[in-house]
């Protein structure tokens, strides 16, 4: 399965909200936060299907990540779905 990448750039205030939202997606395989610099801070490998529970332990790691940064990258990997369309 093809997988795609996107990149986010958030203030320590609006990262917590934004790492929710994307767990709530779900078709993301792998989450890295990156510093304004670049420099990777955390990585969280995702299986797809992972809700509930499982997630505490990833956002509890994002609240201390939010608690130490200003400014940082979310970089996001992604599973393209079957019926995503593509456009040229």
């Amino acid at each position: 399965m093809a997988t795609r990448n996107e990149e986010f750039r958030v203030s320590g205030d609006e990262f917590l909200k934004k790492m929710k939202e994307l767990l709530k997606e779900g078709n993301i395989r792998r989450i890295v936060v990156k510093n304004k610099e670049g420099k990777t801070l955390v990585e969280f490998p995702l299986s797809i299907g992972v809700i509930g529970a499982a997630l505490a332990p990833v956002l509890a790691a994002a609240g201390a990540v939010a608690a130490l940064v200003t400014e940082c990258i979310i970089l996001v990997e992604r599973e393209d779905q079957p019926n995503d369309k593509k456009t040229s």
